[in-house]
């Protein structure tokens, strides 16, 4: 008899989709049922979890993807996320009163990315067209789309704020004055409006690639910029500082930015290749924590057990300060991956993971860097703790945005794993005329000289997405992901644990007990940190809690069911394909057959 899981593990040959929302999989499947490959139902997926979930990602934000194409054999990353504008210095906002950069506002905005990162895949990966890739989303937009709880109460809890501060933003989403019910049909006429005009640009010409071009000038150097432009030359808005400010985004940084195709970076475990972005996001620190888990016998431990969570924790803490003292824009900054992934540093790092659990921020200091290291330990030594983080869950804030993300195989062995966020409702104001607004990712920048994040115009911010993809043996095998901010690594790092020594099915290995670690700096306003502590379903087990607790973790326990919202689909040698999705919120979907 096989083991119970909370949802099949979807098995098929002719394609697989799981994402963050059961409509969203199921326009995916729609595409490739249609002939799309995985890269056309990709980007059909997005647009519509843009509408679906507008409260964790919109046309304004950015996203990372990693993809295999079965076409060139090769293993790539999509790089849509937007950098600062040429006004982003920390002399302007250092004059703006401004400390931290807030996490929502105006100050807050990059260049958005996300469209054409979106059209990027489309034209050298799909074989669609923009309208084909547009209409879903736009149907339901014009239509109705059944609105999720959190939805509902993400905007009831803004509504005085947007009455009072962001009309644009009330009058979008809670028309008539009256914010949607949950399962009410909600629709955005406006946005639906701005996507016909970008189909009807783009079929100007004919020739599938010119329209896709005609798409991107239409959003970055036409009506879609201008319209930006315009509301950004006069917005004056309340952000979490306490105080209005205007933006600094114009048309001439939107024209002068496209979207980019990048070498991963890459670690091997086990038999596995793991690929993430570079160090301009924070997936290498996934590929750091394997580094040094790798001197551990993992698959003797219980994947559900004190010693396997203690020690997962204690990687996760190491790498995520080196995080805090070397990411950034390898553009604008040396990053030292090689030497942070290397088993010299490793082996002396892993020394560092004891019996009990570690209260100390700890970085490694790397010869060449000891500026970099004094100047970054010197600031955060300084600001307070207390946790707070970009939530997913219903134990934290509704009124910060989140993320999504995608899955999506096809019969001919293409792969996508993206994770969009930004542009979420909670993050600006509406741009009138346009019926999306703009992103907060700058947040993650800092308003200090001499580290790899400080704020640069031209600099991409070190994002927190980050989604997965591994090769078994060389062979393109598994796409995972999550939504969770500084969570996200924490949480694909040990369903891939589990799944790697433990586990033949994705759906088991998702369903298993969740936890992470807030011991070091958030990357979301106002960036503080909670020193040792864990959050950790409660499912887990008493006595796994009491022995945590007796090794020193300061245990945050979670009901069951309620962190993390992992997806993944994999790939067999002989081609059957399977797919899963995470209980948790009872939204997430896999589809395939």
């Amino acid at each position: 008899m096989s083991e119970f899981t909370t949802r099949p593990e979807i098995l098929g040959t002719v394609g697989v989709v799981t994402s963050t929302h059961w409509i969203a999989s199921a326009v995916g499947m729609s595409l490739l049922e249609k002939g799309g490959n995985a890269f056309d139902a990709a980007v059909a997926t997005g647009f519509v979890l843009q509408v679906l979930e507008p409260h964790l990602n919109g046309p304004g934000g950015d996203m990372p993807a990693i993809i295999y194409s079965a076409k060139t054999k090769k293993v790539e990353v999509i790089c849509a996320q937007g950098p600062a504008p040429a006004g982003a210095t920390i002399e302007h906002y250092t004059r703006e009163g401004i400390k931290i950069i807030p996490g929502d506002g105006l100050l807050a905005t990059v260049i958005p990315g996300a469209f054409d990162g979106w059209m990027l895949m489309l034209r050298d990966y799909g074989r669609m067209s923009v309208r084909d890739v547009l209409e879903p989303a736009i149907h339901y937009l014009e239509h109705g789309h059944p609105t999720l709880p959190r939805v509902s109460a993400t905007i009831k809890g803004l509504a005085d704020f947007f009455e009072k501060e962001w009309p644009t933003s009330h009058a979008t989403w809670l028309p008539g004055g009256k914010a949607p019910e949950a399962e009410s049909l909600f629709c955005n006429p406006v946005l639906a409006d701005t996507w016909k005009r970008v189909i009807a640009e783009a079929e100007s010409v004919s020739g599938r690639e010119a329209q896709i071009e005609k798409a991107r000038d239409a959003f970055y150097r036409g009506f879609v910029a201008e319209a930006i432009d315009d509301y950004l030359r006069t917005a004056e808005v309340m952000d979490a500082s306490g105080t209005k400010h205007k933006g600094v985004l114009t048309a001439d940084d939107m024209a002068g930015w496209q979207a980019t195709i990048e070498e991963p970076a890459t670690y091997d475990y086990h038999g596995w290749t793991v690929a993430k972005q570079q160090p301009w996001g924070q997936g290498p620190v996934l590929l750091q924590s394997l580094a040094l888990l790798k001197g551990f016998d993992i698959a003797a431990m219980d994947p559900c057990g004190a010693d396997f969570v203690h020690t997962v924790v204690e990687a996760m803490k190491l790498a995520y300060a080196d995080r805090e003292v070397y990411y950034g824009d390898p553009n604008f900054s040396t990053v030292p991956l090689d030497t942070l992934l290397s088993d010299a540093y490793n082996d002396e790092r892993r020394k560092l993971i004891g019996k009990t659990a570690s209260m100390d921020l700890l970085p490694g200091k790397l010869p060449g860097f000891e500026a970099q290291y004094d100047t970054t330990m010197d600031m955060l030594n300084g600001m307070e703790q207390g946790a707070v983080y970009e939530p997913t869950m219903s134990h934290l804030t509704e009124k910060r945005g989140d993320t999504v993300h995608i899955d999506v195989i096809d019969k001919e062995g293409n792969m996508v794993s993206v994770t969009p966020s930004g542009g979420w409702l909670q993050s600006s104001p509406i741009v009138p005329g346009l019926g999306f607004c703009l992103n907060s990712r700058a947040q993650m920048f800092w308003l200090k000289e001499g580290l790899p994040t400080s704020l640069k115009p031209g600099m991409r911010p070190r994002t927190t997405l980050t989604p997965s993809l591994a090769l078994f043996e060389g062979r393109p095998t598994l796409s995972f992901g999550t939504p969770g901010g500084d969570q996200q690594d924490q949480w694909q790092l040990s369903f891939f644990l589990r799944y790697v020594h433990h586990r033949q099915n994705l759906q088991a290995a998702i369903d298993m007990p969740l936890f992470h670690t807030m011991h070091f700096p958030g990357s979301f306003y106002p960036r503080t940190r909670e020193p040792g502590n864990v959050m950790i379903e409660k499912n887990i087990g008493e006595a796994v809690l009491a022995e945590l607790a007796a090794r020193g973790h300061k245990l945050a326990p979670a009901e069951p069911w309620t962190v993390g919202r992992l997806t993944a689909a994999r790939r067999d040698e002989n081609g059957l394909m399977r797919a899963a999705a995470t209980p948790r919120l009872m939204q997430a979907y896999a589809i395939g057959r």
